[in-house]
């Protein structure tokens, strides 16, 4: 069984008016998306400025709670939540899914905060708060790759099991699928992780924009790990112990700084990708609203 643990805090402004919605069986559902900036220090010593936009969603009753509250596009918010893994049958055919942030906790600071104009109509704050921390297991054996420029490059599946009981007193549970990128000294130093191993990654949650090989464009949500430890598979897990990985290296703001993710592939998919949202693509990026997505 995935060991879990899921953890993602956002510190940000609202881009844009949140919203109310329910779903055809009649939940309520508060949708927002919390916009701000990563500032990473590249290998070349120069300050980066990563936008970041993540859609939050509270579900039921807290979501008719929230929306009481009046939040406007520029309101910062506090978001404590976790990762959650959907997925459906695309009208035209296939599986299609999406990773968002579920909100259990969103409070409005106290203060104003330096807002940053998006060219798609909506703003970010000039800063802020974008942290994730998760346990799970690997789903595959990763692969370690380079890019044209040298830089080393390690993609992780990760497993993490959520556990609980309904009304009626019945364990349920669901495993949400959360893909993991690891960059230079912290790639190579990890590379001999193996499949079914149990991790714990930290780092932020990145969005990431590419064309599928029918021309479609696409996003994804996944999480850049700054620092990652090698879990012991402790007792009665299932297959021989992982051979035991060099020593995780803690990264520091400073080396996160990525290239461009187009020039490693990711899985079989084929097709261009960018290093996340700009700020000439804003919120035009996102995939249109579900109607009929499952939570």
């Amino acid at each position: 069984m995935a060991r879990g643990m899921n953890h993602v805090y956002l510190i940000g402004a609202l881009a844009r008016d949140p919203e109310l919605r329910y779903t055809p069986g009649g939940t309520a559902v508060f949708e927002a998306t919390v916009a701000g900036e990563d500032h990473i220090v590249g290998n070349d010593g120069k300050e980066r400025k990563l936008p970041w936009y993540h859609r939050v969603s509270i579900l039921g009753k807290p979501a008719e709670w929230q929306a009481e509250r009046n939040l406007k596009a520029g309101d910062a918010v506090m978001v404590e939540g976790s990762l959650e893994y959907s997925s459906w049958e695309a009208p035209e055919g296939g599986k299609r899914s999406m990773v968002r942030v579920k909100a259990l906790r969103m409070e409005q600071l106290g203060s104003a905060p330096e807002l940053v104009q998006d060219a798609g109509g909506g703003v970010r704050m000039a800063g802020g708060m974008n942290e994730v921390v998760l346990i799970g297991n690997v789903t595959r054996d990763p692969e370690l790759r380079y890019t044209p420029a040298g830089d080393a490059v390690l993609g992780l599946g990760l497993a993490v099991n959520e556990s609980w009981q309904d009304r009626q007193g019945q364990r349920q549970e669901k495993t949400h699928w959360i893909d993991v990128t690891l960059w230079r000294d912290l790639a190579e130093s990890m590379k001999d992780l193996r499949k079914g191993d149990p991790i714990l990654v930290q780092g932020r949650l990145v969005n990431e924009a590419w064309t599928d090989r029918e021309g479609n464009k696409r996003n994804s949500t996944k999480v850049e790990a700054t620092r990652v430890e090698a879990l012991s598979r402790g007792a009665g897990a299932s297959g021989s112990p992982a051979a035991t990985p060099a020593a995780p290296r803690t990264q520091t703001a400073g080396s996160t700084a990525r290239p461009q993710a187009s020039s490693v592939a990711r899985g079989t998919t084929t097709g261009t990708r960018s290093g996340g949202l700009d700020i000439d693509q804003g919120l035009d990026d996102f995939p249109p609203e579900e109607e009929d997505l499952p939570f």
